[in-house]
């Protein structure tokens, strides 16, 4: 397996992260309840840091290879 191919799979692994972020953003926007809506930002937070590494591993594997790219310091030892 390629950087490349991993690359893609970050892409697809970040497009139900998306959509389900997505949901619940829409859904902490009708909620009248306070305990729900916490539940809500909750779920939120959880999924956030996610959907950031998954994007940010993809640019990584995506572009390892190329001269000047700067890589994030987070995945480097």
């Amino acid at each position: 397996m390629t950087l490349l191919q991993i690359s893609e799979g970050y892409r697809a692994a970040a497009v139900p992260l998306r959509n389900r972020l997505k949901e619940l953003r829409t859904a902490l926007s009708g909620e009248t309840d306070p305990e729900a809506a916490w539940h809500l930002r909750r779920r939120i937070a959880e999924l956030s840091p996610m959907l950031t590494q998954v994007n940010e591993l993809r640019e990584l594997t995506a572009r390892y290879y190329e001269k000047g790219y700067y890589r994030n310091e987070k995945y480097t030892l």
